[in-house]
């Protein structure tokens, strides 16, 4: 089986951002994957099942289980079904517990979470990763939780040992800064979306020259 690390860029395609910003779901997918991204969670809230499935099997022939993690977004009844290494859930959605008998011990399992109570709870939970958030203001979700920021981040290394994701408007501006803060690893969703003359390889570029060349084992 590949052995999946935690990167320190934490990339999330959001078919949504994607669309309504005029962006072929493939194309983006296939220049991460050139520009040397090998983990990938696939964030898709507004399709149909069956459209759901026909763009987790194209991402997985882009990002074959050979080289590469995929982990899906809340839909726990795709994940086995998909081929996809692991599954990321939030408060809203189905438990960590209930998710890890579903899927077995295998899949990897990350949870969000937004404040003290909520990661304590993650923590002593069977996820194998943890993210907190929102560091910063974002315009990825329609009702975004309140904002955490870098002391958020800093509480929350200090709460958990188990690999720690930050997300939440973080760009290639201040993911350092969250890294300094005690982050493992940054999720980023909008500022991977390239404008009119820029290139999602340069983007990932950009933030691999911000953020040192290191990576975590998960378990």
């Amino acid at each position: 089986m590949l052995q999946r690390v935690l990167p320190r860029l934490y990339p999330i395609l959001d078919a949504s951002l994607l669309l309504r910003a005029g962006l072929s779901i493939e194309g983006f997918a296939r220049e991460l994957r050139e520009a040397g991204v090998r983990f990938l969670q696939y964030r898709d809230k507004e399709a149909a099942d069956e459209v759901l499935l026909e763009r987790a099997a194209m991402l997985r022939q882009i990002f074959p289980p050979s080289d590469s993690c995929l982990v899906l977004n809340d839909r726990v009844s795709f994940v086995l079904s998909s081929g996809y290494d692991g599954l990321h859930v939030g408060q809203e959605d189905l438990p960590p517990t209930a998710a890890r008998a579903l899927l077995g011990p295998d899949v990897l399992l990350g949870v969000s979470t937004h404040g003290e109570s909520q990661l304590l709870s993650a923590d002593n939970g069977p996820a194998d990763y943890v993210a907190i958030g929102p560091v910063y203001a974002t315009l990825s979700k329609a009702v975004p939780d309140p904002l955490v920021g870098l002391e958020g981040v800093r509480a929350a290394r200090a709460l958990t040992t188990k690999p720690l994701v930050a997300i939440g408007g973080i760009g290639r501006t201040n993911c350092a800064a969250v890294l300094a803060a005690g982050a493992d690893s940054v999720a980023v969703i909008s500022d991977l979306i390239p404008h009119p003359g820029d290139s999602v390889a340069n983007l990932v570029k950009q933030f691999l020259s911000q953020l040192e060349d290191h990576s975590q084992t998960l378990s």
